[in-house]
């Protein structure tokens, strides 16, 4: 098992859903995970999950913001670890990024914000106070893997080169495309690949099942659906993208 207690700036850390519904997000990646939660209090009155697998904690389940739209699908949302946010947020901007949203202090947790690289993607950081980031990684029902789909792939792989110092490693594709690959000391840490013509940046968040055939039929019967159907003889490595109930989108990848 792939326990985490810390990691490096940099690396995706962590994951969260927005949702419109906490206790029917709850429900349901409750019966696809097996998660179980402990709910705390919002400012607003309303109230977030922490999701636990194995008793570890692996991402939060919180209602959309006030100023959200009704009707506004759930969305994941994969956060990168930093040493210092102000410094790295005043880095996106002179590295052609744009900053959506802070640094804010989150009590004694950490301190959060969100950037956009150029060709957009709203894109997570993190610096850890007290909350390192997901007790497990790449172990079922944990955060696997995250890459970003955008138009503007070189801009973004230049954009995370400049604020993390990543490595890069390039896989040509047949459409002539290429798949970049961002490293830390040797090890990929996250994608970037182009977006299909017309479609906008977004992250897209894997999480970890031990069966990836059974995960999806487990999304189907919680009433969820299948948009990119497993392998027909899945094995490790085998995906399968799903919607919630909610509109939130997921990939998963068998880890076990």
């Amino acid at each position: 098992m792939t326990v985490r207690t810390n990691y490096t700036n940099g690396e995706p850390c962590w994951a969260d859903l927005q949702a419109p519904d906490v206790a029917a997000a709850k429900d349901f990646y409750g019966q696809l995970f097996g998660w179980t939660y402990e709910d705390f209090p919002t400012p607003d009155g309303r109230s977030y999950a922490q999701a636990f697998r194995d008793g570890r904690l692996v991402a939060t389940i919180a209602p959309q913001g006030p100023l959200q739209a009704a009707g506004t699908p759930a969305q994941w949302n994969v956060y990168f670890a930093a040493t210092d946010a102000a410094a790295l947020l005043q880095d996106a901007v002179h590295a052609g990024g744009d900053v959506q949203f802070g640094p804010e202090q989150v009590g004694d947790t950490g301190v959060l914000a969100f950037l956009t690289p150029p060709g957009g993607g709203t894109t997570g950081v993190w610096q850890a106070g007290t909350h390192r980031g997901s007790q497990l990684f790449n172990e079922p029902g944990a955060l696997a893997w995250a890459e970003l789909m955008t138009p503007e792939p070189q801009a973004a792989v230049g954009f995370f080169q400049q604020l993390f110092r990543h490595d890069v490693t390039e896989y040509p594709q047949d459409d002539g495309g290429s798949y970049s690959t961002l490293l830390i000391n040797g090890g990929e840490v996250a994608g970037i690949v182009p977006a299909e013509a017309g479609d906008e940046a977004a992250w897209q968040i894997y999480f970890g099942v031990a069966d990836v055939r059974r995960a999806a039929d487990a999304a189907i019967q919680a009433g969820g659906e299948v948009i990119v159907e497993p392998d027909e003889q899945p094995a490790d490595g085998s995906l399968a993208t799903i919607r919630d109930p909610q509109g939130g989108v997921l990939s998963l990848i068998q880890v076990a």
